[in-house]
C-alpha cells in the first residue's frame, strides 16, 4: 500500500464525517478485534490507540487520525477485502502502523492499561 493512500487514509475528515467514523467503529471494532487478533501482531497497541480515539482528553486531531484508521480497520471490504485468508487484514496493518506511529506520544499508559485488560477478557 504506497503511502499517499496511506496518507488519503489518515487524513481527518470534517466533524460530520468524523462522528460517523467514530460511530461505526464503536459498533463494529470489538467484532474486528477478534477476527484479526492473530493476524495483527501489535493487537494491544491497536486497542490502546481505540482507547486514545475516544478520549476526550486526546487532541481534535490526533483523534481524527486514530478513528480514520479504526475505520479502515473495521471495514470488510477495503483496498485488500478482509475475508481474503491470508491476505485481508495486510492493508489495514499498513494503516495502522502509520497511524500509531504518528500519534504514540499520544498514548497515555492508561490507554496501555486498558487495552490489555481489554484483550486479557476476550480470551
Amino acid at each position: 500500500m504506497d503511502d499517499v493512500k496511506i496518507g488519503e487514509i489518515l487524513t481527518p475528515a470534517g466533524p460530520k464525517e468524523n462522528s460517523r467514523r467514530e460511530q461505526t467503529v464503536r459498533l463494529k471494532f470489538w467484532r474486528t478485534v477478534k477476527k484479526a487478533a492473530r493476524r495483527v501482531p501489535f493487537m494491544e497497541d491497536v486497542v490502546a490507540g481505540y482507547y486514545c480515539a475516544l478520549d476526550s482528553n486526546t487532541p481534535t486531531r490526533v483523534r481524527g487520525i486514530l478513528i480514520g484508521a479504526l475505520f479502515y480497520f473495521v471495514l470488510p471490504l477495503d483496498t485488500i477485502p478482509d475475508f481474503l485468508a491470508a491476505f485481508g487484514f495486510t492493508d489495514d496493518v499498513a494503516v495502522l502502523a502509520a497511524a500509531l506511529s504518528a500519534v504514540r506520544a499520544h498514548i497515555t499508559p492508561a490507554h496501555k492499561l486498558a487495552a490489555k485488560r481489554a484483550l486479557q477478557d476476550l480470551e
